[in-house]
């Protein structure tokens, strides 16, 4: 559930940066959307440290490592995310260069599918 929240935060955060009017300057908008850039990466780092916990008691599974990989990449696009937001927000880059971050960043996402759906069943014997 909690990958489906930062999901929800990243969809929130790519259709904020499509519908926006990429001349305008920053608002108090986009200062909320840094909080809840910055609260998911809270949950994030939570779950990262429940995740590790569970793979270290427990051993892992396809599905913890294929979790726990969605969730590094979500961490790093998140951070570099309201790392570019709070630049965004002091007036030192412009709109283009969050959204160039966000569109850049899809390959990543593509690659952990692919990795996800075929190197991991093989790895952990289709178990």
């Amino acid at each position: 559930m909690f990958d489906a929240a930062l999901v929800v935060v990243l969809g929130l955060l790519l259709y904020t940066l499509s519908a926006r009017d990429a001349s305008t300057r920053a608002r108090w908008f986009d200062a909320l959307q840094l909080v809840m850039i910055i609260a998911a990466l809270v949950v994030d780092v939570v779950v990262l440290s429940a995740m590790l916990g569970r793979i270290g008691a427990f051993g892992a599974s396809p599905n913890k490592v294929a979790s726990l990989g969605l969730n590094l990449i979500l961490l790093v696009n998140l951070a570099w995310a309201a790392w570019l937001q709070f630049g965004f927000l002091r007036g030192r880059l412009t709109h283009g260069v969050l959204e160039r971050w966000q569109t850049g960043y899809v390959p990543v996402y593509l690659t952990w599918c692919v990795l996800a759906a075929v190197v991991l069943p093989p790895v952990f014997g289709f178990a």
